[in-house]
């Protein structure tokens, strides 16, 4: 059901923006340009809806974006001012890429200017011959409605088109201003585009594009026309939005969960049928106990933990590289199927390992049991009380996960109670109370106790310092064995000295001396 919006009537610039489009008024009067100048897309959409906006496109009626700029720098060199570098983006008609852009600074704002474009398909191509349009036809080609207002800088008005894009944005709309199927295959990243401006703004997607989203000819131009990095860049906009989950569920409700995150062939164990409503499931538990727990955690924190919780159900899938190694599926929708950051698949799969690990030491801290402290990941620890054993647990999975522990704790909690289903259409408040109290449960021993930051902690010993005492001239595996003792013994004397854990490291040398 859609709602009303509140649109205002007119735009209200802010300073800057008063500087731009001043000095670029005087460029068109100082050439005597019969050039319009239009700011296209999400900058008035969002000026119209109240909030700022420093992401300025706009589109010229009768010259490139590029001999435009020229025409900036000229103006400038004439009134004795710094010109700038222009930037230019070439079109790309293969990856549905239609437009030169040309991109310059003034005043501190990054600006791209683009020429209207109206488009004519031959017979037997999708791939259209670009000339210059008018306005209109530039309006009836732009992704949505919503998006396909401009504002005209030489007359300080807005101008709808379609005659739609006010009211859809006045009744929260997600609309193309073409048939959905035609403006899809015209370029089928607008379809990820039109999930995440419906997510984002909360917005009701039309019945008609939802239809030809989940098409199968646009769900096959989307995985076959559309480059790996550009699906990769609208889904980190969406998990690093104010709705991922929301984004995901139309995602995976519109059958292109698997377009998006397509994973590799002969994957093991197979991924079963509706596996992308448990991924979404997992992000949606992940992402409420992030809204109720606050905000320790940083942007890129937020971000990589929804991306490990909508995996988690992938977390033991692997397949065989050329190597003829076993590499986490994970891994692969990160670098193949998004392009995204290897050091965001790296994290990702840590974060999954890390979270299986941290889940073994729950129950040492619930139950507050001295006699449990033994875990398979650890099984030999250094000769102390049992009450310094979860310490020196605690301590060496922090020191191996260092800042993203609490989201490895996050994800442990969705892990610990195996209660996620795809059957539910949200999670429950009895699921997530337990998950809140058991998250700040455990965040209450390891800040108690001391170990936030423990990463940071210098060793009292060093490797040389224990070859000194061993009398031996290289290092080797009994140096890294002794360096790890010497840490557990650390982490059960948190105010010991380098003296005394010199001397204990002597005692301990001598005893197993005596027994070999």
């Amino acid at each position: 059901m859609s709602r009303v919006v509140e649109v205002r009537e007119r735009i209200e610039l802010n300073d800057k923006e008063v500087k731009i489009f001043n000095r670029l008024r005087d460029v068109l009067t100082h050439f005597g340009l019969d050039t319009q100048l239009r700011v296209a897309g999400g900058w008035v959409r969002d000026k119209l809806l109240g909030k700022e906006c420093y992401d300025i496109d706009i589109a010229l009626d009768n010259m490139l974006g590029r001999e435009f700029c020229e025409k900036v720098n000229e103006y400038l060199l004439s009134s004795g001012e710094e010109t700038h570098g222009v930037g230019v983006i070439q079109s790309n008609p293969d990856q549905s890429k239609h437009l030169e852009t040309a991109t310059m600074r003034l005043y501190d704002v990054w600006i791209d200017f683009v020429n209207l474009r109206s488009e004519d398909y031959c017979e037997n191509s999708r791939i259209p011959t670009m000339r210059f349009g008018t306005a209109e036809e530039d309006a009836y080609r732009r992704d949505l409605t919503i998006n396909s207002l401009f504002y005209n800088i030489n007359s300080s008005a807005v101008e709808d088109f379609t005659g739609k894009g006010i009211e859809d944005l006045r009744s929260g709309k997600i609309v193309t201003p073409l048939p959905p199927r035609e403006t899809f295959l015209d370029d089928p990243l607008r379809v990820l585009r039109a999930i995440r401006f419906g997510a984002r703004f909360e917005f009701v997607l039309d019945e008609g594009l939802k239809q030809a989203a989940s098409a199968d000819d646009v769900r096959d131009a989307l995985a076959d026309k559309i480059s790996r990095e550009r699906v990769g860049h609208e889904i980190d906009l969406m998990v690093a939005g104010n709705q991922p989950v929301k984004a995901m569920s139309y995602v995976s409700n519109l059958l292109l969960f698997w377009v998006v995150f397509s994973p590799p062939p002969n994957v093991d164990p197979l991924i079963p049928e509706g596996h992308d409503r448990l991924c979404v499931a997992y992000m949606d538990a992940a992402w409420k106990v992030l809204q109720s727990i606050g905000g320790s955690f940083n942007d890129d924190q937020k971000r990589l933990s929804l991306y490990a919780a909508l995996f988690l159900p992938l977390r033991q899938t692997v397949y065989i590289d050329h190597k003829s190694k076993k590499i986490p599926v994970v891994s692969y929708i990160f670098r193949t199927s998004l392009k995204l950051k290897s050091s965001d698949a790296e994290m990702v799969v840590r974060l999954h390992e890390a979270a299986a690990k941290f889940m073994t030491l729950f129950p040492l801290i619930i139950s507050n049991d001295e006699k449990i402290a033994e875990v398979s990941w650890k099984r030999e620890i250094i000769d102390v009380p049992a009450a310094s054993k979860l310490r020196i647990l605690l301590g060496l999975f922090l020191r191996e996960i260092k800042d993203f522990w609490r989201p490895a704790l996050l994800l442990s909690t969705l892990l610990f109670y195996d209660d996620i289903d795809s059957t539910n259409s949200s999670f429950e408040h009895s699921k997530l109370d337990k998950r809140i109290l058991l998250f700040n449960q455990v965040e209450d021993a390891v800040t108690t106790q001391g170990l936030d930051k423990i990463w940071e902690v210098k060793p009292l010993v060093n490797g040389k310092e224990i070859m000194s005492i061993l009398q031996l001239k290289t290092g080797g595996p009994l140096v890294r064995e002794w360096v790890e003792k010497l840490l557990e013994w650390q982490l059960a004397h948190p105010s010991g000295s380098a003296e005394e854990c010199i001397e204990w490291m002597r005692q301990a040398q001598s005893k197993r001396a005596k027994t070999e």
